[in-house]
């Protein structure tokens, strides 16, 4: 009897034990859900795009405490640094979920071990590794203006079908900002996402006026800024804002197709000014597959060295004045 007493007291805390583990695993995957799972997750890119625009008014301030970095010391510097905030912005226009912290430490990272490559690996001299590496430092801030750039020209290539939407949901009977929430919910993004955040900080009771000054910064194009100060002048003065609408969607479609067509017309000066930035590196890589006896001195040589130092920031100079030559604003 005494042994079937142990045996049930064996089985009853082998089950608890079992149940015990299963709920304290259901405690980490529920932990793990509010703070990292796909709904908090929103929520946090909600409220970090929120906090991107330059509202200082009460009902918005709860919204913009962004944290620069995960850690507290780190971000007390961040704070201290007069421009942390507007590279924030910067990236947050990119449409990256990134901290401030994570680029400027990819941007010392890129650096440090381009420096070492250079100055250990191909046995160069201090100075020029620490010259290449602040060169290399500039790369990941290259990918968020580069990704910043795509998103504002998807955004800018979307906003007459915006507003073409808005146009139609207030002929409809629609209120303003039901036609905001009608784009938010229809379109594409990255536009949807922004006039969403629109919608979003009206319900949290910022005026409709700072809700719009905040698109603007961020979506930092001429043509969201014209649609801005189209509503909020026909809510001070008053007429037809569906006619506003349509003649504005009409002009920045016309304005679309003139970039297209200079771009067009200006094909032919970017693809040569492309063919003369890459041909001496292609050439001087055939001659050496070719020939590397005769390419050799470039490399071994001193003054060969010298040469080559000197021609690639000659040849980083031209390729900025080609780039500025075939760079035509409309």
């Amino acid at each position: 009897m005494l042994q079937s007493i142990g045996g049930n007291a064996f089985l009853i805390i082998a089950v608890l034990v079992f149940v015990a583990v299963v709920l304290l695993l259901e405690g980490i995957y529920m932990m793990w859900q509010s703070y990292k799972g796909p709904e908090a997750r929103k929520i946090a890119n909600r409220l970090r795009v929120l906090s991107a625009s330059l509202d200082r008014t009460h009902q918005s301030q709860l919204l913009k405490q962004r944290m620069l970095s995960e850690t507290p010391g780190f971000e007390r510097l961040l704070l201290s640094l007069p421009r942390a905030q507007r590279l924030d912005r910067f990236i947050l226009q990119a449409g990256l979920d990134w901290a401030v912290s994570k680029l400027l430490l990819s941007c010392a990272a890129s650096a440090v071990i381009t420096c070492m490559i250079v100055s250990v690996l191909a046995h160069q001299s201090i100075l020029l590794g620490l010259l290449i590496g602040a060169a290399a430092a500039a790369l990941p801030l290259l990918y968020v203006s580069r990704k910043r750039n795509l998103r504002l020209t998807t955004i800018e290539q979307q906003l007459p079908e915006s507003l073409d939407l808005v146009t139609r949901a207030l002929r409809s009977g629609h209120a303003f900002s039901s036609g905001l929430q009608m784009v938010g919910e229809e379109m594409a993004e990255p536009i949807a996402n922004e006039f969403r955040i629109v919608h979003d900080e009206v319900n949290f009771g910022v005026s409709l006026q700072q809700a719009l000054t905040n698109l603007c910064e961020r979506v930092p194009i001429v043509d969201m800024r014209y649609f801005v100060v189209a509503v909020l002048i026909q809510r001070d003065s008053g007429g037809d804002l569906t006619e506003v609408l349509a003649n504005l969607s009409r002009l920045i479609r016309e304005r679309l197709k003139l970039i297209s067509k200079v771009r067009v017309l200006s094909s032919e000066g970017r693809l040569s000014a492309r063919i003369l930035a890459i041909m001496p590196f292609a050439l001087g890589a055939a001659m050496n597959y070719f020939n590397p006896e005769f390419m050799a001195p470039l490399w071994t040589d001193p003054i060969g060295i010298v040469i080559m130092k000197y021609m690639l920031i000659l040849m980083a100079v031209g390729v900025l004045i080609l780039r500025k030559i075939t760079k035509i604003r409309v």
